[in-house]
């Protein structure tokens, strides 16, 4: 009984852990490998959308759900894809001009117009309890900003890499919208499928317009950038893109904000990185776990109610 009315945010816990990883992997791609991050971007929704192929295929439910899909669904999701293309290229390309902490905090900060939007637009009206939350969320956000500016990180942060980060923190928060409302008619496997498949070809295009390589890359490359497919991809995106389904956006905007943390702690004990988090940075993640804690309480309560 409580793993089935806790599966939601058992779910979105697992998705987070899984996306903290993504930042490591692309570290690595681009300062060990010296791959392209256009390049990363596409192989990685390349793969991914290979890994749910097959359940598109063999599932007869699926494909009878997409082809019978109203045009104007179908046009949203491929919209959706290009936002999630755009969103992949910014924030990849961030992290070879900036520092883990600075883009994946950047890149995440999206709940600060995600929540609001929702209220007003999605008629998700934010109680107290979730603008408490959203409030220390935000808050330690702008602690770990401090941090990252305060204690010598700006060494490896520049103008170009954090605006890049934000930009693609924009771009997730529209993605999040976008799938929350969608989400609610069209089944996981369906929407990622279209989703994925939108975004792999958008990031192929800017492939070659940017003169990005796709062949030439060490095995290394491949293979890393498959596990990131795997782990943050399935386990990340395509399980939130689940979870999506029951629990509200704002609260699935301000979970999203557990990955700085995880992707800090990561590349702190990772050998090749050694970023080690500042004062700054472990004080404001308490703050947003608290404010995380906050949201998802209150909405649990609502839906039990």
């Amino acid at each position: 009984m409580w793993f089935s009315t806790n599966k939601p945010f058992i779910a979105l816990f697992v998705s987070i852990v899984s996306v903290s990883f993504a930042a490591i992997f692309i570290t690595t791609l681009i300062n060990d490998y010296n791959a392209s991050p256009i390049s990363i971007a596409f192989f990685r929704l390349f793969f991914t959308t290979l890994i749910i192929l097959p359940f598109i295929l063999f599932n007869k439910k699926t494909k009878n759900e997409l082809v019978k899909l109203p045009l104007k669904t179908l046009l949203i999701m491929a919209g959706i894809g290009v936002i999630l293309a755009t969103h992949f290229a910014l924030w990849i390309t961030s992290l070879e001009f900036t520092s883990v902490a600075s883009s994946v905090l950047l890149v995440t900060a999206h709940p600060i117009f995600v929540g609001p939007i929702s209220h007003f637009f999605l008629k998700e009206k934010l109680s107290i309890f979730n603008t408490i939350g959203l409030v220390f969320s935000i808050f330690g956000v702008f602690i770990l900003v401090i941090g990252n500016y305060g204690l010598g990180s700006l060494s490896i942060d520049t103008i170009e890499g954090n605006t890049l980060a934000w930009l693609g923190g924009l771009a997730a928060g529209l993605y999040i919208l976008g799938g929350r409302k969608i989400r609610k008619t069209v089944s996981v496997a369906s929407y990622a499928f279209v989703v994925y498949s939108v975004g792999t070809l958008i990031l192929f295009l800017m492939c070659l317009t940017l003169n990005s390589p796709l062949i030439g890359y060490k095995l290394e490359v491949y293979e890393i950038i498959l596990l990131m497919a795997i782990i943050s991809g399935i386990f990340g995106h395509t399980l939130y893109n689940w979870s999506l389904e029951h629990v509200r956006a704002s609260v699935a905007s301000v979970a999203l904000l557990g990955e700085p943390l995880g992707s800090s702690i990561l590349a702190t004990i990772a050998p090749w990185i050694q970023q080690i988090p500042s004062n700054f940075t472990i004080f404001g993640g308490a703050f947003i776990l608290i404010g995380i804690y906050l949201t998802a309480k209150s909405n649990h309560l609502h839906a039990k109610s």
